[in-house]
C-alpha cells in the first residue's frame, strides 16, 4: 500500500469543528462577502470608518481634538454596557472579568462593585455585543467620548446611553451614505488583502458538484467591483468571478434574509442596477436583489443541513441561519491566525503553568485536609483525616510553599491573560474559562476557521469531526 503524504494546514490555517460536518453531504454553500470572501485591512478600514464617524460628531459640535482610532484599544467579542458606559469582557456564563470605563481599566474593587450581581445577557438592550470587525471603530469612538463626557466636554444632560446611541448613529450613517465604499473603490489596494488561494478553493468545491451562492448585504455596484478586484486576477483566462457562483444575491438585508419574507427582485440591467420584481425560482447565472432564504431553498430544492452558510457575523450570518433554518454554518474569524500564533509561541510557558497549577491544586488539598484535622482535633467530635503531630504548624508550612508557588505562577498567568492584546487578552478565552464570544461561536458555528481559502487544505470531500468533548470529571479521571 502506498504511503500518501497528505498536505495539511498549519494550525493558523486549519478548520476547527464544534459539531461533526461532512462536506460530502453539503449540496450548496452560501457565502457572505465582506470579511468573508473579501478580507479588508482591518486597521485601514476601521480607521476610515472612525474618521467618518468623528466627522459626523463634529457636525453636532462635539470636540474632536485628540480623538484618534487606536486599534489596540478594542477587540471583537467584547460587550458595551450602554448604561454604565463600560466596555466588558465576560466569560461564557456572562461573568464580567475585566472592564474599562472610557480609556481607564477598572480596578478589581470597581469591577466587583459594578458587576458582582450582574450577568451579561445579550438579549438585554443594556448590552451591545461586538460580534463583527465592523464594531471596532464604533467601540473605540464610544470609549473616547465616554472620557469626554466624564471631563464635561459634551453637551450638558447627556448620559452614557445618549453618547452610545449618538456614536452608533454616526458610524451607521457613515456606512449608509456610501462615502466609505467610494473610498475603498478608489483605493482598493489600500483596503483589500488579496488571497491567491481563494479561487482554487472555490473551484475545487464547484468541480466537486457544490452549488456556490454569494449572499451579501452589499449593493450590486459595490459587490461587483470588489469581487472583480479580489477574484478576477486569479481566474482562468476568459473567466470572471461570476463563473464561480450559480447564484448572486445582493442587498440581502441579513439577518432579515433568514427571518423574513422580503420580496425578490432581478437585476435586469447590471450596468445601471435596474430592478424588476421576480416571481418563481432563482435563475442560475443571474443577479438578484433582496429576497429571503425560503426562496433560495425552494429554488435549489434543498433545505436544512444540505446547505452550508459561511460568514463572519455571529448573529447576522450564523445565528439565524442555524437557529431558524437548521443550515450548517461556518464562521470566519480572521483574528484566529494571530491568536493561534500567540498560543503556539506561549505553549512552553503554558505547559510550565499547567505543571505549577497541578502542584498548587495538591497543596490546596493539603491545606483543606490540615484545616479539617485542626478543627476536629480542637472540637474532638471525630478523628482527624490526617495524622500529624502538629496540624497547625504543618498547615503554616504548606501555606508558605503555596504562597511561594503563587509568586511563580502570577507572572505567567498575567502573560497568558495578555496574549494578542495587552488589555483584553485572547479572543476566545476569559481567564481560564471560555469567553462569551467563544460560547457564541461554539453555539452557532458548526465549524470555524480564519479564512475561506483554508478549505483548500482539506478539500471538498473532507469530514470535519469533533473530538471527544471532555467534562471536568473526564479530565480529573484521566489525570489521576
Amino acid at each position: 500500500m502506498t504511503d500518501l503524504s497528505i498536505p495539511t494546514a498549519p494550525p493558523t490555517r486549519d478548520v476547527y469543528a464544534n459539531r461533526t460536518l461532512n462536506l460530502r453531504s453539503i449540496a450548496a454553500i452560501g457565502y457572505d462577502m465582506d470579511y468573508t470572501l473579501v478580507h479588508y485591512n482591518v486597521v485601514e478600514w476601521e480607521k476610515m470608518a472612525f474618521a467618518q464617524g468623528k466627522a459626523r460628531l463634529a457636525e453636532l459640535g462635539w470636540p474632536t481634538d485628540g480623538v484618534e482610532f487606536d486599534p489596540s484599544q478594542v477587540i471583537r467579542g467584547l460587550v458595551i454596557d450602554v448604561e454604565l458606559g463600560n466596555l466588558l469582557k465576560a466569560t461564557r456564563f456572562g461573568y464580567v472579568i475585566k472592564a474599562a470605563h472610557g480609556s481607564r481599566v477598572l480596578t478589581y474593587g470597581e469591577l466587583r462593585e459594578a458587576y458582582a450581581e450582574t450577568f451579561v445577557d445579550l438579549s438585554d438592550p443594556r448590552f451591545e455585543f461586538m460580534n463583527t470587525l465592523f464594531s471596532l471603530s464604533e467601540a473605540s469612538l464610544f470609549l473616547q467620548y465616554v472620557d469626554r463626557l466624564e471631563a464635561g466636554d459634551l453637551p450638558h444632560g447627556l448620559g452614557h446611553g445618549d453618547v452610545y446611541h449618538t456614536v452608533r448613529e454616526a458610524i451607521d450613517r457613515s456606512h449608509a451614505d456610501g462615502i466609505l465604499k467610494r473610498q475603498i473603490l478608489a483605493e482598493p489596494e489600500r483596503f483589500i488583502d488579496l488571497d491567491p488561494d481563494l479561487v482554487l478553493a472555490l473551484r475545487d468545491l464547484r468541480a466537486a458538484g457544490r452549488q456556490l451562492l454569494l449572499i451579501t448585504n452589499s449593493e450590486w455596484e459595490y459587490a461587483n467591483a470588489i469581487m472583480a478586484y479580489a477574484f478576477d486576477r486569479y481566474m482562468p483566462e476568459g473567466q470572471t468571478w461570476r463563473d464561480l457562483f450559480s447564484c448572486v444575491i445582493v442587498s440581502a438585508s441579513k439577518p432579515a434574509f433568514f427571518t423574513g419574507d422580503n420580496p425578490l427582485y432581478k437585476v435586469v440591467d447590471e450596468e445601471r442596477a435596474l430592478l424588476r420584481p421576480h416571481l418563481g425560482a432563482i435563475e442560475p447565472g443571474s443577479v438578484f436583489f433582496g429576497g429571503n432564504a425560503r426562496i433560495v431553498e425552494q429554488s435549489l430544492g434543498l433545505s436544512g443541513d444540505q446547505i452550508l452558510y459561511v460568514g463572519d457575523h455571529i448573529f447576522g450570518d450564523v445565528h439565524f441561519s442555524k437557529a431558524l433554518l437548521r443550515w450548517r454554518t461556518a464562521l470566519i474569524l480572521r483574528e484566529l491566525e494571530s491568536e493561534i500564533a500567540a498560543l503556539i509561541e506561549f505553549l512552553p510557558k503554558q505547559r510550565q503553568l499547567e505543571t505549577m497549577m497541578a502542584t498548587k491544586e495538591r497543596l490546596e488539598a493539603q491545606v483543606a485536609s490540615l484545616r479539617l484535622a485542626a478543627l476536629r482535633g480542637r472540637e474532638g467530635y471525630a478523628p482527624p483525616p490526617v495524622q500529624v503531630p502538629d496540624p497547625q504548624a504543618e498547615l503554616e508550612r504548606v501555606r508558605t510553599k503555596l504562597a511561594a508557588l503563587d509568586d511563580e505562577i502570577a507572572p505567567l498567568a498575567i502573560e497568558a491573560s495578555r496574549l494578542r492584546n495587552e488589555t483584553w487578552g485572547p479572543l476566545m478565552r476569559a481567564g481560564i474559562d471560555k469567553s462569551l464570544f467563544a460560547r457564541q461561536v461554539e453555539r452557532y458555528a458548526d465549524i470555524y476557521t480564519s479564512r475561506v481559502s483554508n478549505f483548500l487544505y482539506p478539500g471538498p470531500f473532507a469530514l470535519f469531526r469533533t473530538g471527544r468533548l471532555d467534562l471536568p470529571h473526564d479530565v480529573k479521571l484521566r489525570r489521576d
